[in-house]
């Protein structure tokens, strides 16, 4: 590999003067204290409706993004030759013709498969004994060349005549349901729109459940629908009135029942319907009881249906396992079968004909348990590597000892294996292609730990080159989430070799706020211990200066969301330590949102940092960190920032107030590019290589402003 580069002077220099937004000050009074938001006239007042189209913007919002888009698009002109290497890479590394492993059911085996060229798949299915392949549904076709359309779940009838299927054609998350014939390839009339991407068939094969929106955007109704007959006369079946709650629909493992969950952050209640008939009324599993969270399965013991249930109740925060009589759902007669271990979290579980299949997590590390009904014998399935990812499949069996499972690490491809639960033998069915070749003795993988200013040890996992350099000289790529308890795994990402292979250690911050050590390190970076997560994130950065994998000034900084929020906070609180950040649909203006209740999110996410509306130290609190209030006049590193105008879960202006801000306030030269993505949602593109389009775009940046795009080592 060519010895490090010296940082430059960043290969981005804007032919152009940035836009500069007009301040027209807004003012609103909570807790006796003035919240002055001078850039709020960049939210339009029917954003639900522009969303979906950009042409509904009001004007001069229009022509604030369009000078922004233009803005960053002369900015990024020099770097087009080497987003067009790095597009070249990332598509060299996926396999144009790929299918997944196929899985059996009822004498038929179901996959997916890219054709060349496709953005999409096609959703396929051969009979189990061999015969002609069936195309139920090319996703591409479906898509008829629009921008966006991504399709989310699609579900075939337990009979498998039909193939039920719900598609996003905007980004917003607003989905439409289709009922395709696959025997005669044709949709049934049938149409739904306005809903949530879940669906669960009934045992009939005629009765489908699915989730309405509100006028809010907010999942909170169950409907069943009989196929061949007319939408409006469909039936309500559950109604959330709670706003904080959202609803979600889904099957057992087994098929028997249907199951409906309405959850908040930290509560749950689930009810089930016997999916043998489905106009039966739900029965609640346990009624809903603040801080009670609760998942459940079906299956068939001696003494008949039961349920299996993954509690926290009874203190166990990072959950145990329970079941209970189907017929009897007292909690009085749960029976404990995995008792709590406390950083032990239970991520997962599925119930299967003979055995109990769970996922846990230990200090970030996870492993998957197999357990026997008969006689509660349990074996573990774990790997030696020092950070990887391991999780099992759902399949779409019930009866059956072969559990599907996906292993990989920062340098191992996934691998899918086939397992019995019984002889434990473990077939490998797939080893993740990257045609372009990969050599993972090239490549060193990490597990480090920083300690936070309280003696928390915080993971992180990194891979770099074996030849890089461990001397600081090195550009550093830092990552994090930090939120909702939700866990960074240590998986394989082929698109991230473009970075690595160009001397950068790529690096995950395990910071508080996730699960990554079980729920106490989630309850320690949320709501009052909010300010962990940013402190963690500091700490690890100013550890692995320490530990000399890079230097101050030589970290590129990314994250999305509400780990965007992560960056803002510490840009605000240690931009010294970061060369650039690259900030995906960052939820930055978090007061602001909070306050609003009327925003699709804001009830439910209350729980979570706080209620600003009813409490004034949560105002207090949420105004202490929240990125866009606590903008100021000081150097700030180079920043990318990307939105989406179809995003319901950051809405666009959240973005484009905080860079109007930064614009306005901070005092150095650095580069500061809002890009305004307008034909996709939360989770931007939704085709496989338009995907890849956007990351060399954003590694682009990240190259340009280290002065380290030198050409790739050869593999």
């Amino acid at each position: 590999m060519p010895p490090s580069k010296p940082f430059t002077k960043p290969a981005i220099e804007p032919p152009i003067a940035p836009p500069r937004a007009a301040k027209k000050p807004k003012i609103e009074r909570h807790h006796g204290i003035d919240l002055v938001d001078p850039y709020s006239w960049l939210r339009d007042d029917d954003w639900q409706e522009a969303i979906d189209d950009l042409t509904l913007i009001d004007p001069p919002i229009r022509a604030h993004i369009e000078a922004e888009n233009a803005y960053t698009d002369a900015a990024m002109a020099g770097t087009r030759e080497l987003q067009a290497q790095l597009l070249a890479e990332l598509r060299a590394r996926i396999a144009e013709e790929d299918a997944t492993v196929p899985e059996l059911d009822d004498g038929w085996a179901y996959y997916e498969r890219f054709k060349a060229g496709a953005e999409r798949p096609c959703l396929c299915r051969v009979p189990a004994g061999g015969g002609p392949e069936q195309v139920m549904l090319d996703c591409d076709a479906a898509a008829r060349d629009r921008p966006f359309w991504s399709i989310e779940e699609a579900i075939p009838s337990p009979d498998h005549r039909l193939l039920a299927y719900t598609f996003d054609p905007k980004g917003s998350e607003r989905c439409s349901i289709r009922i395709r014939d696959v025997e005669a390839g044709r949709n049934l009339p049938d149409r739904i729109s306005g809903v949530l991407g879940d669906l669960a068939w009934s045992a009939d094969s005629r009765t489908l459940f699915y989730v309405r929106l509100d006028r809010n955007e907010r999942p909170m109704q169950v409907w069943r629908h009989t196929t061949g007959t007319p939408v409006h006369d469909d039936v309500l079946v559950f109604d959330e009135k709670d706003h904080q709650y959202e609803v979600a629909v889904g099957v057992s493992q087994s098929g028997h029942f249907v199951l409906i969950e309405t959850h908040a952050h930290e509560t749950s209640e689930i009810w089930i319907v016997d999916a043998e008939h489905p106009a039966s009324p739900p029965r609640c599993v346990a009624p809903r009881s603040h801080g009670h969270q609760y998942s459940v399965d079906h299956y068939v013991g001696p003494d008949g249906d039961r349920l299996v249930i993954a509690t926290n109740a009874g203190g166990a925060e990072d959950f145990r396992i329970c079941t209970v009589a189907v017929a009897d759902l007292e909690a009085a007669h749960w029976q404990e079968i995995v008792p709590h271990r406390a950083g032990c979290r239970i991520v997962d579980m599925v119930g299967y004909a003979r055995h109990l299949v769970r996922l846990e997590r230990e200090d970030g590390q996870p492993r998957i348990v197999v357990r026997r009904w008969s006689d509660g014998a349990e074996h573990m399935i774990a790997f030696a590597e020092e950070a990887h990812d391991l999780y099992f499949e759902e399949c779409l069996a019930f009866d059956t000892d072969a559990l599907r499972f996906v292993y990989s690490s920062m340098t191992t491809p996934a691998e899918t294996y086939d397992y019995n639960m019984e002889s434990h033998a473990r077939t490998l069915r797939k080893r993740q292609p990257i045609p372009s070749g990969h050599d993972p003795a090239r490549y060193v993988t990490r597990r480090l730990h920083a300690r936070a200013a309280d003696g928390e040890m915080i993971p992180i996992s990194l891979v770099h080159l074996a030849s890089t350099p461990i001397d600081g000289s090195a550009p550093l790529f830092l990552t994090a989430y930090g939120a909702y308890g939700d866990a960074m795994d240590a998986e394989f990402d082929a698109t991230r070799l473009s970075l690595v292979d160009r001397g950068f250690v790529f690096a995950i911050a395990h910071v508080r706020g996730g699960e990554d050590k079980g729920y106490r390190w989630y309850e320690g970076g949320r709501r009052h211990n909010k300010m962990n997560t940013f402190t963690d994130f500091i700490a690890v950065a100013e550890h692995l200066v320490e530990a000399r994998y890079t230097s101050t000034g030589r970290i590129v900084a990314q994250a999305e969301s509400a780990g965007g929020m992560l960056l803002g906070v510490v840009a605000n609180m240690a931009p010294e330590l970061f060369l650039a950040i690259i900030a995906d649909v960052p939820f930055v203006d978090v007061l602001n949102t909070m306050l609003d209740a009327s925003l699709p999110m804001t009830p439910g996410e209350w729980p979570e940092w706080g209620n600003p509306i009813e409490s004034a130290a949560d105002f207090e609190l949420i105004g202490s960190y929240c990125p866009y209030q606590n903008v100021k006049a000081q150097g700030y590193p180079h920043m990318l920032v990307n939105a989406s105008l179809a995003d319901l879960r950051v809405g666009y202006w959240e973005p484009t107030k905080w860079v109007a801000r930064l614009r306005e306030l901070k005092t150095d030269d650095n580069l500061l590019l809002l890009d305004v993505n307008i034909t996709a949602g939360h989770g931007g593109s939704s085709g496989r290589y338009q995907r890849l389009v956007d990351l060399a775009f954003d590694y682009a940046f990240a190259l340009s402003i280290a002065g380290n795009h030198c050409r790739a080592e050869p593999t």
